[in-house]
């Protein structure tokens, strides 16, 4: 029993629960902007996309980050020995097989909605592989990463397709904060650069930014305003400290607290767009994603 157990905690770090909820809240911000909200419902069969669209997105974050673990195996030997692969708790092959179906799982999902749907999600299956096995060790890495988020707004927003197409260029929103947020990991192990802190702190500002003027354009920016602020306070409060001493530890706490503040950017990114409600239920993830990582890690 206690071998099943230990075995099903490591699958469980593996896929980094955590952050499976940050990829849960941009699927349901995209939603937001798609405004599939506003239609009418005749039976709860009417909001399957959405979960549909939930699970794809549970299965190719979960696929990316173990497949991330598989090609850093001999890597992280060295720098994280605690991890399930170095540790022996998962071997190279239970985690490719887990990564490869729940990839499997990603796809089929996103195609149940749309053919636009299966796309995208083939699209973001692709990029986080490029960036698990080459992107990362490029300069162009953080673009990649960035890439991932955009196209999973995407996927959301991809439920009504003629939205899709007029809102393409908000993913350069998600893209243009996770690049940051990537750069800024480069220095967790050992220690960060504060030219690299100073120019995320600058991407970050254009994020906050950006949506602020989507909410004025939307005549929501009073709603949108305090999902903003949590936004910026939980950016900035580690990243901040991390200016003052860019040690591994900071850097680990700024890098974690850009990845947990997904929710908040996401709840802001529905105020926007929307109702108080429904961005207050997304806003409902960030204390579960809190309380998971708390016992597992974020990066």
């Amino acid at each position: 029993m206690s071998y099943i157990l230990s075995k099903s905690l490591g699958y469980l770090r593996l896929v980094r629960p955590a952050n499976l909820l940050t990829a849960v809240a941009d699927i349901l911000a995209g939603i937001a902007i798609s405004g599939f909200l506003y239609r009418t419902y005749t039976s709860y069969l009417d909001l399957l996309p959405v979960a549909c669209l939930c699970l794809a997105t549970i299965g190719l974050y979960g696929g990316g980050v173990v497949f991330n673990d598989v090609f850093d195996a001999s890597l992280d030997k060295t720098e994280r020995p605690e991890r399930p692969i170095p540790s022996g708790l998962v071997s190279k092959t239970q985690a490719v097989v887990l990564g490869s179906y729940l990839f499997l799982v990603g796809i089929l999902a996103a195609f149940t909605v749309s053919r636009v749907s299966g796309f995208i999600a083939l699209s973001i299956m692709a990029s986080a592989l490029v960036y698990d096995k080459w992107g990362k060790h490029t300069g162009w890495g953080p673009v990649n990463m960035g890439l991932c988020r955009g196209l999973n707004l995407l996927l959301g927003i991809s439920l009504v397709v003629p939205v899709l197409q007029h809102y393409t260029w908000i993913a350069a929103i998600p893209v243009l904060y996770i690049a940051a947020v990537t750069a800024i990991s480069r220095g967790e192990v050992y220690g960060g650069n504060i030219r690299t802190l100073r120019l995320a702190a600058v991407c970050y500002a254009l994020v906050y930014g950006t949506i602020a003027v989507l909410a004025v354009m939307n005549g929501r920016l009073l709603s949108a305003a305090p999902f903003i602020l949590l936004f910026m306070i939980m950016t900035n409060a580690p990243l901040i400290k991390a200016m003052k001493d860019p040690s591994g530890p900071n850097i680990g706490k700024a890098v974690k607290g850009g990845i947990l503040a997904l929710v908040a950017m996401n709840a802001a990114f529905a105020a926007a767009f929307t109702s108080l409600p429904y961005a207050l239920t997304i806003l409902v993830l960030l204390p579960l994603s809190l309380l998971l990582a708390k016992a597992f890690a974020v990066t």
